[in-house]
């Protein structure tokens, strides 16, 4: 018994030693594979919180996730609840309401679905104009597609509703990000070989957005920047950003 002791002892005091804090963040429930609810439903799962919980462990800093739907994601950071929130990109709309670190989390496209029977092809925003195009309610989209009053737009609640009313013929595009959309197709028998890839709004480029109103806003951000810089100089990143593309068949293992 007291060499068991001992070595909890001994566990306990190398980890507290390792990680002199712990940060609660919040991570988005619903945007696999880059952050997503897990199957069991405790805790999240992805590329996001992967890298987040890399970045602050360089820096000694242990990471508890809050899985939330992204809008309450963002709220909560605004008011001050919790200190940070992900995945979010910078728009003319909340580039004031935050604080952000320099090093993006990621980046990622933002691609134009259309039905594979569509002939176009290598569309941009201002192809859209006139037509009835979905978007997913709370999520953030560049100023250049949200100000353009020409666009219908369509809100869903989900990625996969855009899908649907594509199918249905409800909408003539979708909006969503390339690998979430690009999953979603090759992952549902309604969807594959229907839908195609058409055109790009933009390449995105995602963060964590830490609050202005909590007191550790600034402080960790800091220190969040500081281990992002950490693990893209050590090869950190790069192991688990090839990882994630495996898995996610986006490569093969042969490129690992």
């Amino acid at each position: 018994m007291r060499l068991s002791y001992t070595a909890c002892l001994a566990s306990a005091l190398f980890t507290s030693y390792l990680y002199a804090e712990t940060v609660i963040i919040n991570a988005e429930d619903d945007w696999a594979p880059f952050s997503s609810m897990r199957a069991d439903k405790h805790g999240v799962e992805g590329l996001s919180p992967t890298l987040v919980k890399a970045a602050f462990n360089s820096q000694g800093v242990e990471v508890e996730f809050n899985a939330v739907p992204f809008a309450r994601c963002l709220s909560e950071v605004e008011h001050g609840k919790v200190v940070a929130c992900f995945d979010t990109s910078i728009t003319e709309g909340n580039k004031n309401k935050f604080i952000w670190h320099k090093t993006p989390l990621f980046e990622e496209g933002l691609s134009i679905f259309a039905l594979s029977e569509s002939t176009e092809k290598n569309l941009t925003v201002p192809s859209l104009e006139g037509k009835t195009v979905g978007l997913t309610h709370g999520y953030s989209y560049p100023n250049i597609l949200m100000d353009n009053k020409k666009i219908i737009k369509d809100s869903s609640p989900f990625d996969d509703t855009q899908l649907k009313k594509l199918i249905l013929k409800r909408i003539q595009y979708a909006v969503i990000n390339t690998t979430p959309g690009t999953l979603l197709i090759n992952g549902n028998r309604s969807y594959k070989g229907k839908i195609k890839i058409v055109g790009l709004v933009e390449n995105s480029v995602f963060y964590l957005n830490f609050s202005k109103t909590h007191k550790d806003g600034q402080r960790m951000a800091d220190i969040f920047e500081k281990g992002m810089k950490s693990i893209k100089s050590n090869g950190t990143y790069n192991n688990i950003e090839t990882d994630f593309k495996i898995k996610n068949g986006l490569v093969s293992s042969a490129k690992k």
